[in-house]
């Protein structure tokens, strides 16, 4: 999904609550606690594996980044 959802879309679009844990159907939580939007409930419950893959794959870049002295 995109940032430029209108209103209907982001209503019918699942969420992740990263305070309960729980999978939510429209943005029913605050803010600081959703991730998403998704477009489904099964990519919304695997937010938590994404999330942890994309901060290993980030941490693993800046490494490689600092051992040869910056970017290009």
């Amino acid at each position: 999904m995109s940032m430029d959802e209108s209103p209907e879309e982001i209503e019918n679009s699942w969420w992740y609550n990263s305070r309960t844990g729980e999978v939510e159907h429209g943005p029913e939580s605050p803010s600081i606690h959703r991730i998403g939007p998704f477009a489904s409930a099964e990519e919304a419950k695997r937010a938590p594996a994404v999330i942890e893959a994309r901060s290993k794959a980030w941490a693993e870049e800046e490494k490689r980044e600092d051992s040869w002295g910056g970017t290009p």
